[in-house]
């Protein structure tokens, strides 16, 4: 099925593969200005330090789907002609579990590895490794997973379908779940970050406020 710009614009299949290597580098360089490059970065978020991971990718979630629920609801582009994956729920469970706990264990996300890889990241590259092995893995014991792979199969489902509610407060909803999101993240930041100022004050050692440098030790005359 050809994207809805193609459709739209009629373009070629040849121009068509062009825009999606450049929107592809767009959008990795996109990710490494964001700091998506730095595995340190990406597992903050399970420690509760940094959330810049759910900031940047729940905005870029929001801002496509109040695009396409815009271009939708005037005609410019309606839903039925953009590709989307059939739902299989139970299957869909267990792999996002298991990309989670690669995320968790490698510092890495599939897509951010090959972020990690073009910045030349070591641990990035060894990530892309098994992520080539796992798929190869997959690919040839695909009959021994299909029971998993079509487990809880529901064809083309949209959320507000699923929740039997009008598009527009589906969006409104999840639109005021990332705005919620974004105020306990800043909670739970204020309140790691509180709690590591007051342990390395126990321990004696200098407090820093965020962002500041250090000040030079004196040497006594």
């Amino acid at each position: 099925m050809d994207a809805p710009v193609t459709v739209f614009l009629k373009l070629g299949s040849s121009v068509e593969m062009i825009l999606a290597v450049l929107v592809g580098m767009g959008f990795g360089l996109s990710l490494e200005r964001a700091g998506f490059g730095d595995a340190n970065v990406l597992v903050s978020i399970f420690y509760g330090r940094d959330f810049r991971v759910l900031r940047v990718m729940f905005t870029a979630v929001v801002t496509a789907m109040v695009g396409l629920y815009l271009a939708d609801l005037v005609g410019l582009m309606p839903i039925s002609s953009i590709g989307i994956l059939d739902t299989y729920l139970w299957a869909q469970l267990v792999g996002g579990l298991l990309v989670g706990f690669g995320f968790i264990v490698g510092g890495w996300c599939p897509g951010t590895s090959m972020v990690g890889v073009v910045s030349g990241k070591i641990d990035a590259v060894l990530y892309g490794m098994g992520v080539l092995v796992g798929s190869t893995f997959f690919t040839l014991g695909a009959d021994g997973f299909a029971p998993l792979m079509n487990a809880g199969a529901h064809g083309r489902v949209l959320l507000h379908e699923w929740f039997h509610v009008p598009s527009g407060v589906m969006v409104f909803a999840v639109a005021l779940m990332a705005v919620g999101a974004f105020a306990g993240a800043g909670k739970i930041e204020a309140a790691v970050r509180a709690r590591l100022v007051s342990r390395r004050s126990g321990e004696g050692s200098p407090v820093v406020a965020p962002g500041a440098a250090a000040a030079p030790e004196r040497s006594l005359p």
